[in-house]
């Protein structure tokens, strides 16, 4: 009789980010220091570049490959950037935040308590990778998080 297979694999959402990256072990390590990632597994191909690894931050599983341009896969640093950012929830975004930055990461926009209810603030790591940390601190409806936006808006003095 045939195994039944979950059409999700068990640990993985809907939505599983998959980044490439220029020495993608070296993140590895990097996201297990400064974002408490914990490795699930590295798949080296033969010339020894990641094909597939997995981290897990939180409740949540990140994919990751080192860059192959001959494949098409090109990380931030070979782009110039990245128009992409990854969000984190956690239980004390303060915390995580310091400890981000301790390791490393780049403060993109500093901790603050945002106009939509979160602790939030965001990080670019040394591979390119963009970072949004942050807390639910204010449960808000879409109403009141409008409001909260046009008079944050008022009030903002682009640089």
């Amino acid at each position: 009789m045939a195994e039944k297979v979950n059409p999700i694999p068990d640990g993985f959402h809907s939505i599983t980010p998959n980044l490439i990256i220029k020495d993608a072990s070296k993140a590895i390590d990097w996201y297990k220091q400064a974002l408490g990632a914990q490795e699930l597994y590295r798949m080296p191909g033969p010339d020894g570049r990641l094909m597939h690894a997995e981290i897990k931050i939180g409740d949540s599983i990140v994919m990751l490959v080192d860059e192959m341009p001959e494949m098409g896969g090109k990380g931030p640093q070979m782009l110039g950037g990245t128009p992409v950012s990854m969000m984190i929830y956690c239980e004390d975004s303060d915390a995580a935040f310091k400890r981000a930055v301790g390791a490393g990461a780049s403060v993109r926009m500093p901790l603050e308590d945002a106009f939509w209810g979160d602790r939030w603030g965001m990080v670019a790591d040394p591979f390119g990778h963009v970072w949004a940390i942050a807390t639910r601190k204010k449960n808000m409806s879409v109403p009141e998080m409008k409001r909260a936006m046009d008079e944050f808006m008022a009030n903002f003095k682009r640089p």
